[in-house]
């Protein structure tokens, strides 16, 4: 295999209890020709001086402080001084399995540029791990072992953002780190997406993804999920909606009402359906609520189901299938 030299990417902030860890992890690797840029965004715990007495006994550890503010200042100025032609990013509260990075490299390099390397990842907490981390582990490592990722990825992000790895090139392409859009991980994906890089299908566990009450994903307004909706639609408006189609909003919850909003706000027109007797008939934001049964009579559509229910999604999704209905090109799932 050839020995390319892999740059791992990691912004920290207050991550004293766990970074001691993610970093000797990294040293442990069997891949051993990387190097880490590890960029601090403002730390006011111990993490710097835990992280500098690691780099200061392994050069192959570049500690840096970040020139601006944020996870996506940090990742930019890593990736600048980065000089590895693989890219991968490191989470600092999480612990890489042993052979993680030759995993990766060798997946990408085996299929060559223009391709994501992934992995499949495992949740773990000294609290125990509740259903919905535990369902998003299961859900994204189904897609990874066949390499499908993006048949769902208007559901949530479908690359998990500390376990993927690219060309330098391919990164650079799709405008690396340049976006100042949350959630970043996210809107990478979707820029993966966007450039039709084949996501690699793997069968091995070699990320370790820690959970704890204060984690960024939990805690930072970033990553709440009125930062979804927006990239989702904006992401879906350019790249897969078919205007020669009639658009469905399917479902009249919480989210249906905020896609609702924003589908009016861009003057975009859609029907409005829902199996909820209640809403029916109804007018809401000057649109009147149909009846499924809109669906059967209109063949040329182009639905957004917003209905959460697993139960009734299945259903949903049998009621497409047995309309013809293709995934994404007839149909995509917000949730």
């Amino acid at each position: 295999m050839q020995n390319l030299l892999i740059s791992i990417l990691i912004p920290f902030k207050n991550t004293e209890n766990f970074i001691a860890e993610c970093v000797t992890s990294i040293i442990k690797q069997n891949y051993t020709n990387w190097e880490l840029l590890i960029v601090d965004d403002g730390s006011t715990d111990s993490s710097y001086t835990i992280v500098k007495k690691l780099a200061d006994k392994d050069l192959r550890i570049n500690l840096l402080k970040n020139p601006g503010k944020g996870i996506i200042d940090a990742l930019k100025f890593a990736f600048k001084t980065s000089k590895g032609k693989l890219i991968t990013r490191m989470d600092s509260d999480d612990v890489m399995s042993s052979n993680k990075l030759n995993v990766l490299a060798n997946s990408l390099l085996k299929h060559g540029k223009q391709h994501v390397a992934l992995g499949l990842v495992n949740y773990f907490s000294k609290d125990g791990i509740k259903d919905g981390y535990k369902n998003y582990e299961i859900w994204l490592n189904n897609l990874t072992k066949t390499g499908s990722n993006y048949s769902e990825i208007y559901k949530e992000c479908v690359i998990p953002s500390p376990c993927w790895m690219v060309y330098r090139e391919d990164l650079e392409a799709c405008g690396a780190f340049n976006f100042n859009t949350y959630p970043e991980d996210y809107d990478l994906a979707f820029r993966f997406y966007k450039h039709n890089f084949k996501c690699i299908s793997c069968n091995e566990v070699i990320h370790n993804w820690r959970d704890y009450s204060s984690r960024a994903s939990r805690t930072d307004e970033h990553y709440a999920e009125n930062h979804f909706i927006p990239l989702k639609l904006n992401y879906f408006l350019d790249l897969d909606f078919d205007k020669n189609k009639t658009l469905i909003l399917w479902g009249a919850g919480k989210k249906g009402k905020q896609i609702a909003k924003y589908l009016i706000n861009k003057k975009i027109n859609f029907e409005w359906i829902c199996d909820n007797p209640n809403k029916i008939g109804h007018n809401i934001y000057g649109k009147i609520l149909k009846p499924t049964t809109f669906l059967n009579k209109n063949k040329n559509t182009q639905s957004i189901i917003t209905v959460a229910n697993k139960t009734e999604q299945s259903q949903i999704l049998d009621h497409l299938k047995s309309l013809d209905k293709k995934n994404i090109e007839d149909y995509v799932f917000f949730c």
